[in-house]
């Protein structure tokens, strides 16, 4: 399997060193993204990062160094930006995962960071679902179905499910791409850049916000 670029790699490791029980996996979060930039209505970068990273609603990204915070905003929204470009390109390129021991394509991880995105405006999705452009329609459709086959909730029978499971990693593009085209113009889905790094959590060693002075454990900290 060709080695992906150092700057996905490193994305990758820190992407799993995130201390939830269920980090994203790469392929994960590029179907997130790509999911975020063909959604119907447009996300508030604040809101689908909190998502990324698991911060809860108080917005606190879980880095100790604000450095780390804005590094990994950077690296989220830089490959958010490449998936863009490749879209006007009409050349989108998922990252798959393949497993090793037969070359299948593991499509199903990717899926699932769609479907996350759509997770967040279900309303928009079922809009355009039942819009008048047919062809976006028919595209929701056929999302819809690979996210069930993927997630083992399809009605298909198994010699269907086989068949698109053959055909999954290539139709996927094709899907995405009529996504895009269906979205309202003046949409980008690529966040607002901003000087100001999010919030991060303090260390309990750490000076107390609150500006007593005292160590975080022997103040606010501590209540």
């Amino acid at each position: 399997m060709k080695q992906r670029p150092s700057r996905l790699r490193r994305l990758d490791g820190a992407l799993a060193d995130l201390p939830l029980d269920e980090p994203m996996l790469l392929t994960e979060l590029d179907g997130f993204l790509t999911g975020i930039l063909v959604c119907p209505d447009q996300i508030p970068a604040g809101e689908w990062m909190q998502s990324v990273w698991g911060a809860d609603d108080s917005g606190v990204a879980p880095f100790e160094d604000p450095f780390d915070v804005q590094w990994f905003i950077d690296a989220v929204t830089a490959r958010q930006a490449e998936i863009a470009r490749d879209l006007d390109r009409g050349k989108l390129q998922p990252i798959f995962d393949i497993d090793e021991r037969n070359g299948d394509v593991l499509w199903e991880l990717w899926i699932d960071g769609f479907a996350e995105a759509m997770d967040l405006r279900p309303d928009g999705w079922s809009g355009l679902a039942a819009g008048d452009d047919a062809d976006a329609a028919d595209a929701v459709s056929r999302m819809t179905l690979l996210i069930a086959v993927a997630r083992n909730e399809s009605a298909l029978d198994s010699v269907e499910i086989n068949a698109l499971q053959e055909q999954a990693p290539s139709e996927i593009a094709a899907i995405v791409q009529r996504l895009y085209v269906a979205r309202p113009r003046g949409q980008t889905g690529l966040p607002i850049a901003s000087t100001r790094p999010a919030q991060t959590r303090i260390g309990r060693n750490d000076p107390c916000s609150c500006g007593s002075g005292k160590k975080s454990k022997r103040c606010c900290g501590g209540a």
